[in-house]
């Protein structure tokens, strides 16, 4: 059935496939919101192993699916190949940190705003907390289908494929991470499923972009994967990683992010 799949998806346009593949990620962030019609609430223990889970997903990503391949396909010695890698992934920490300092937004404990004031209510603040997550994963996706319709060697189906797996199983606690509270605020279910689902839209939005952009401008397709990793890495360690901190569920997320890592790598390896 993968192999299948990946021959489908090599007989189509790379940018549709994109749209495709981060059709996927949205629908899993939906499965995952879904559980509210099931559940009012989940243990915060859970939930932190869960987030720890996927920023172990997300970190070994940036560097399995694209890190990696930025720096195989730019050209030179010694410095000069890293150079392509470090300054995209500088340029993807410091859209997510522009991002973060401009954007509303409110953190999972309810606690934490960020972003320039708003009046805005706290459930719009939330979705787009979980959309700044979601940007740079919709760019990575995109940008590895986009250098397989450039012609990219080192850009394959097969490791878009894999990413948008990997992205897609992640994307599962996070539609819970939306929807759960939400519920729990008193809101009905449809609306909380409704807000959680949302929040992933933005991912075809960025996947496709990403896929045009490095379809007409080959050259940056190593700075393209590079920024898609900075930002990602940006998400994690500013938004993921200290969420899982605030309560006494340490242990868990710290596992949860070594077994998202070891899950995203085993893939990337075994099936990239």
């Amino acid at each position: 059935m993968y192999e299948d799949l990946i021959n489908y998806l090599e007989g189509i346009d790379p940018v549709l496939a994109a749209f495709y593949a981060t059709m996927f990620t949205w629908i899993v962030t939906a499965a995952g919101a879904s559980l509210v019609f099931f559940f009012k609430t989940m243990n915060r223990a859970v939930l932190d192993g869960m987030l720890g889970f996927t920023g172990g997903v997300m970190v070994a990503a940036s560097y399995w699916s694209l890190l990696a391949p930025a720096i195989e396909m730019s050209k030179g010695e010694g410095f000069t190949k890293v150079i392509p890698a470090a300054v995209g992934f500088l340029m993807g920490a410091l859209f997510l940190f522009a991002l973060d300092k401009t954007l509303p937004h409110l953190h999972i404990n309810f606690k934490e705003t960020e972003g320039i004031k708003s009046p805005w209510q706290r459930t719009t603040l939330l979705v787009l907390a979980i959309t700044l997550h979601n940007i740079p994963e919709g760019l990575a996706v995109g940008v590895l289908f986009g250098g397989v319709a450039a012609g990219i060697p080192e850009a394959s189906i097969a490791g878009a494929v894999t990413l948008a797996i990997g992205i897609g199983i992640q994307n599962f606690p996070e539609g819970i991470a939306v929807s759960m509270p939400l519920r729990r605020m008193g809101m009905s279910r449809r609306k909380s499923f409704m807000y959680g689902q949302s929040s992933a839209i933005v991912e075809p939005i960025a996947g496709v972009l990403g896929a045009v952009a490095v379809t007409f401008f080959t050259p940056i397709l190593p700075y393209a994967l590079a920024f898609a990793a900075g930002a990602m890495i940006f998400v994690v360690v500013e938004e993921v990683i200290p969420e899982t901190q605030q309560d006494k569920n340490t242990d868990i997320a710290t596992l949860g992010f070594i077994g998202g890592f070891i899950v995203m790598m085993s893939l990337d390896v075994a099936l990239g």
